[in-house]
């Protein structure tokens, strides 16, 4: 898994490489009406892919983080728990769900 994360960003990368060689190339972007800024094409390609990115991945960790929180604690409420103790009744249905009888043991005088 962590071979083809690993391809995938360095074609990414190569992508990006590659367009930038291919469009470096100066572009005005107005803002408002007289703001206007002047930057090259594959800062603002980067940039637009970095907004989209960002939030997305710490959404992401951020859930993760939490479930993982919520799965350690869940777990640690269940090993703490202690299991019920068995009463001669319930040995005794036990017993019976299982097709043994009980032994009745009875004591002469």
């Amino acid at each position: 898994m962590v071979m083809l994360r690993t391809i995938f960003w360095v074609l990414v990368v190569a992508v990006l490489a590659a367009f930038t060689a291919a469009n470096w190339q100066p572009v005005e972007v107005r803002i408002w009406e007289g703001l206007l800024l002047e930057t090259r094409l594959p800062a603002l390609v980067i940039l637009a892919f970095l907004l989209g990115l960002v939030p997305t991945w710490l959404l992401y960790r951020a859930t993760r983080w939490r479930l993982l929180r919520r799965i350690a604690n869940l777990e640690t409420q269940l090993s703490v728990k202690v299991a019920p103790s068995l009463t001669s009744t319930h040995l005794d249905a036990a017993q019976r769900d299982a097709g043994q009888t009980p032994e009745i043991k009875s004591e002469t005088l």
